[in-house]
């Protein structure tokens, strides 16, 4: 076989290909299927969610109640993830200040009160006390707790991890 013949063979081939690939083409446009406004199926006799907003899917994205997990909670694994917070925190009565405050017999002190230390405004604005309820809104995502504060630890996902940690601060007393 000369080169010519595959030349031709190869024009072909490629010929074929462009044709069925314009005829694609021109299939999409013609027969271009209409889309609906909103995606999905209405399902009969179940009541519809009309709110889209981030929000409120926030809302419906809840987290365990702290009060639950305390029941079961096991202060020894408080204080492995309590490493975590080691870096910054100490965790032992008259301890030294570090990045953090110490966290000594923090459960039910009043928040951003230890002396000599300077708080963030965010948290000194907030005024309540380190209930069980206040420490699991802050471990969850201190950020969002006090929106502005100076800690920059990203927060303990785990419910059962926050109260863990709870349980173990609880015991430092």
């Amino acid at each position: 076989m000369d080169s010519f013949e595959f030349n031709k063979i190869a024009a072909a081939l490629l010929i074929a290909a462009l044709f069925f690939i314009g005829m694609d083409k021109i299939a999409d446009y013609i027969y271009e299927p209409e889309k609906p406004a909103k995606p999905g199926y209405i399902v009969e006799g179940v009541a519809q969610d009309k709110s889209n907003d981030k929000e409120d899917l926030k809302k419906e994205v809840k987290k365990a109640d702290i009060k639950i997990l305390l029941a079961t909670a096991n202060v020894t694994a408080g204080e492995n993830v309590f490493k975590k917070c080691a870096a910054c925190h100490t965790n032992v009565s008259g301890g030294a200040v570090k990045i953090g405050p110490p966290l000594w017999a923090i459960v039910g002190k009043k928040q951003a009160s230890y002396p000599g230390y300077s708080y963030s405004s965010a948290l000194s604005k907030i005024g309540k006390s380190w209930t069980v309820e206040e420490l699991d809104a802050w471990l969850y995502k201190p950020s969002e707790y006090a929106s502005g504060t100076k800690m920059s630890f990203a927060g303990i996902s785990k419910d059962e991890d926050r109260a863990n940690v709870i349980a173990y601060l609880n015991s430092l007393k």
